[in-house]
Protein backbone atom coordinates (compact mmCIF):
# COMPACT_ATOMS: atom_id res chain seq x y z
CA UNK A 1 0.00 0.00 0.00
CA UNK A 2 1.42 3.36 -1.01
CA UNK A 3 0.87 6.36 1.17
CA UNK A 4 0.58 9.94 0.01
CA UNK A 5 3.83 11.98 0.03
CA UNK A 6 1.79 14.77 1.63
CA UNK A 7 0.99 12.51 4.59
CA UNK A 8 4.61 11.39 5.06
CA UNK A 9 6.26 14.80 4.80
CA UNK A 10 6.91 16.55 8.11
CA UNK A 11 6.44 20.27 8.38
CA UNK A 12 9.04 22.51 10.02
CA UNK A 13 6.76 22.70 13.05
CA UNK A 14 7.07 18.93 13.47
CA UNK A 15 3.56 18.08 12.31
CA UNK A 16 2.73 16.20 9.12
CA UNK A 17 2.19 18.52 6.15
CA UNK A 18 -1.38 17.27 5.78
CA UNK A 19 -2.12 18.37 9.36
CA UNK A 20 -0.59 21.79 8.71
CA UNK A 21 -2.63 22.04 5.50
CA UNK A 22 -5.83 21.09 7.33
CA UNK A 23 -5.14 23.68 10.05
CA UNK A 24 -4.46 26.34 7.39
CA UNK A 25 -7.67 25.48 5.52
CA UNK A 26 -9.80 25.52 8.69
CA UNK A 27 -8.42 28.93 9.68
CA UNK A 28 -9.05 30.10 6.10
CA UNK A 29 -12.69 29.02 6.23
CA UNK A 30 -13.23 30.84 9.54
CA UNK A 31 -11.53 33.89 8.03
CA UNK A 32 -13.82 33.99 5.00
CA UNK A 33 -16.96 33.27 7.03
CA UNK A 34 -16.19 35.89 9.66
CA UNK A 35 -15.18 38.33 6.92
CA UNK A 36 -18.59 37.96 5.28
CA UNK A 37 -20.24 38.68 8.65
CA UNK A 38 -18.03 41.78 9.01
CA UNK A 39 -18.96 42.92 5.49
CA UNK A 40 -22.64 42.50 6.42
CA UNK A 41 -21.93 44.63 9.49
CA UNK A 42 -20.36 47.31 7.31
CA UNK A 43 -23.38 47.27 4.99
CA UNK A 44 -25.82 47.59 7.89
CA UNK A 45 -23.77 50.16 9.80
CA UNK A 46 -23.06 47.80 12.70
CA UNK A 47 -19.68 47.30 14.34
CA UNK A 48 -19.68 43.57 15.10
CA UNK A 49 -16.56 44.01 17.25
CA UNK A 50 -16.11 40.32 18.10
CA UNK A 51 -16.57 39.20 14.49
CA UNK A 52 -14.19 41.90 13.31
CA UNK A 53 -11.50 40.80 15.77
CA UNK A 54 -11.99 37.17 14.66
CA UNK A 55 -11.77 38.17 10.99
CA UNK A 56 -8.63 40.24 11.48
CA UNK A 57 -6.93 37.58 13.61
CA UNK A 58 -7.74 34.64 11.31
CA UNK A 59 -6.82 36.61 8.20
CA UNK A 60 -3.42 37.48 9.66
CA UNK A 61 -2.96 33.82 10.71
CA UNK A 62 -3.96 32.50 7.28
CA UNK A 63 -1.61 34.89 5.50
CA UNK A 64 1.27 33.98 7.80
CA UNK A 65 0.66 30.21 7.68
CA UNK A 66 0.50 30.42 3.88
CA UNK A 67 4.24 31.11 3.92
CA UNK A 68 4.87 27.88 5.84
CA UNK A 69 4.33 25.52 2.92
CA UNK A 70 7.41 24.04 1.26
CA UNK A 71 7.92 25.91 -2.02
CA UNK A 72 11.00 27.03 -3.87
CA UNK A 73 9.74 30.33 -5.29
CA UNK A 74 7.30 33.17 -4.66
CA UNK A 75 3.76 32.21 -5.67
CA UNK A 76 0.76 34.42 -6.53
CA UNK A 77 -0.78 33.30 -3.21
CA UNK A 78 2.25 34.77 -1.43
CA UNK A 79 1.75 38.09 -3.23
CA UNK A 80 -1.92 38.06 -2.20
CA UNK A 81 -0.86 37.30 1.40
CA UNK A 82 1.63 40.18 1.42
CA UNK A 83 -0.97 42.60 0.05
CA UNK A 84 -3.49 41.27 2.57
CA UNK A 85 -1.08 41.78 5.47
CA UNK A 86 -0.49 45.39 4.38
CA UNK A 87 -4.26 45.99 4.19
CA UNK A 88 -4.75 44.30 7.56
CA UNK A 89 -2.08 46.46 9.19
CA UNK A 90 -3.92 49.57 8.02
CA UNK A 91 -7.33 48.15 9.03
CA UNK A 92 -6.03 47.27 12.50
CA UNK A 93 -4.48 50.72 12.85
CA UNK A 94 -7.73 52.38 11.76
CA UNK A 95 -9.90 50.33 14.08
CA UNK A 96 -7.84 49.84 17.22
CA UNK A 97 -5.41 52.78 17.26
CA UNK A 98 -7.43 55.52 15.56
CA UNK A 99 -10.80 54.14 16.81
CA UNK A 100 -12.50 54.72 13.44
CA UNK A 101 -12.32 58.49 13.87
CA UNK A 102 -12.66 60.71 10.83
CA UNK A 103 -11.27 59.27 7.61
CA UNK A 104 -10.06 56.19 9.49
CA UNK A 105 -13.65 54.93 9.46
CA UNK A 106 -13.80 54.55 5.68
CA UNK A 107 -10.14 53.53 5.59
CA UNK A 108 -11.02 50.61 7.86
CA UNK A 109 -13.93 49.56 5.65
CA UNK A 110 -11.90 49.77 2.43
CA UNK A 111 -8.80 47.97 3.72
CA UNK A 112 -10.79 45.23 5.47
CA UNK A 113 -12.87 44.77 2.31
CA UNK A 114 -9.72 44.49 0.18
CA UNK A 115 -8.28 41.92 2.59
CA UNK A 116 -11.54 39.95 2.40
CA UNK A 117 -11.58 40.21 -1.39
CA UNK A 118 -8.02 38.84 -1.54
CA UNK A 119 -9.16 35.95 0.68
CA UNK A 120 -12.03 35.15 -1.65
CA UNK A 121 -9.77 35.58 -4.71
CA UNK A 122 -7.39 32.93 -3.34
CA UNK A 123 -10.35 30.73 -2.38
CA UNK A 124 -11.59 30.83 -5.98
CA UNK A 125 -8.10 30.03 -7.30
CA UNK A 126 -7.81 27.10 -4.89
CA UNK A 127 -11.28 25.87 -5.84
CA UNK A 128 -10.41 25.90 -9.54
CA UNK A 129 -7.11 24.15 -8.80
CA UNK A 130 -8.25 21.49 -6.31
CA UNK A 131 -11.92 20.62 -6.99
CA UNK A 132 -11.95 18.23 -9.96
CA UNK A 133 -15.32 19.28 -11.41
CA UNK A 134 -14.39 22.97 -11.25
CA UNK A 135 -10.79 22.32 -12.38
CA UNK A 136 -12.15 20.74 -15.57
CA UNK A 137 -13.76 24.09 -16.45
CA UNK A 138 -10.45 25.98 -16.31
CA UNK A 139 -7.42 23.67 -16.00
CA UNK A 140 -4.86 26.45 -16.66
CA UNK A 141 -6.78 29.23 -14.85
CA UNK A 142 -6.80 31.18 -18.12
CA UNK A 143 -10.14 29.94 -19.42
CA UNK A 144 -13.32 32.07 -19.45
CA UNK A 145 -15.08 30.35 -16.47
CA UNK A 146 -12.22 31.28 -14.14
CA UNK A 147 -11.93 34.83 -15.47
CA UNK A 148 -15.70 35.35 -15.34
CA UNK A 149 -15.85 34.10 -11.74
CA UNK A 150 -13.04 36.45 -10.68
CA UNK A 151 -14.52 39.49 -12.47
CA UNK A 152 -17.98 38.89 -10.98
CA UNK A 153 -16.55 38.55 -7.46
CA UNK A 154 -14.41 41.67 -7.92
CA UNK A 155 -17.41 43.72 -9.12
CA UNK A 156 -19.51 42.49 -6.19
CA UNK A 157 -16.77 43.50 -3.75
CA UNK A 158 -16.36 46.92 -5.34
CA UNK A 159 -20.11 47.52 -5.11
CA UNK A 160 -20.36 46.28 -1.52
CA UNK A 161 -17.33 48.34 -0.48
CA UNK A 162 -18.75 51.55 -1.97
CA UNK A 163 -22.10 50.91 -0.26
CA UNK A 164 -20.39 50.06 3.04
CA UNK A 165 -18.34 53.26 3.04
CA UNK A 166 -21.50 55.30 2.36
CA UNK A 167 -23.46 53.43 5.05
CA UNK A 168 -20.78 53.98 7.66
CA UNK A 169 -20.73 57.72 6.90
CA UNK A 170 -24.52 57.87 7.25
CA UNK A 171 -24.34 56.05 10.60
CA UNK A 172 -21.56 58.39 11.73
CA UNK A 173 -23.63 61.47 10.83
CA UNK A 174 -26.66 60.08 12.71
CA UNK A 175 -24.63 59.39 15.84
CA UNK A 176 -23.25 62.96 16.07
Amino acid sequence: MTSSPLRECKHDLGMPTWTYTLLHVLISLVRVGSGLVVMFGFLTGQGFDGWTALFLMTTVLTSITGFGFPVDHLLPSHVAAILSLVMLAVAILARYVSHLSGAWRSTNVVTAAIALYLNVFVLIVQTFMKVPAVHALAPTLKEPPFLIAQVIVMLIFIGFTVLAVKKFHIELARSV
